[in-house]
């Protein structure tokens, strides 16, 4: 039996889903070069997402990718989830505080500074299925 089918009413699911390394939009190319090489992973632009060079296989079961970004370098994670409001107030009664929204993705700053971006489904249905946990 899936975990999907084990969720009660009022309850949503998520997970880690991705670890990006956000750099300036002049760096950001090297930057993919120097990670895919430190990791072993063949970097690779994404397909319709120009900001985005994957590092494939860097990190079994997660998305690990170089993002070009109009601001300070740095690392955040990105949290998918199957309701994006539940999870982004889960969040936020943690101690989050919303900075920002892109599309349907919320970004969070979490204590310590540290930015945490909250978005629907992404990754196979499967996988979220086997790894997602459930929150009331």
């Amino acid at each position: 039996m899936s975990l999907s089918a084990d969720i009660l009413p009022g309850m949503h699911r998520s997970r880690l889903y991705a670890i990006l390394i956000d750099a300036p939009r002049d760096e950001a190319d090297a930057a993919a070069a120097f990670w895919s090489a430190a990791l072993g992973a063949p970097a690779r632009p994404e397909p319709g997402a120009p900001q985005f060079i994957a590092l494939h296989d860097a990190l079994p079961g997660l998305v690990a990718a170089v993002q070009s970004v109009d601001d300070a370098p740095r690392i955040h994670l990105d949290i998918e989830t199957d309701d994006v409001v539940a999870e982004t107030g889960r969040l936020l009664g943690l101690g989050a505080v919303q900075v920002g929204q892109w599309q349907e993705c919320r970004v969070l700053r979490v204590p310590g500074g540290h930015l945490v971006c909250v978005l629907p489904v992404e990754s196979d249905p499967a996988l979220f299925d086997a790894q997602a946990r459930a929150w009331p």
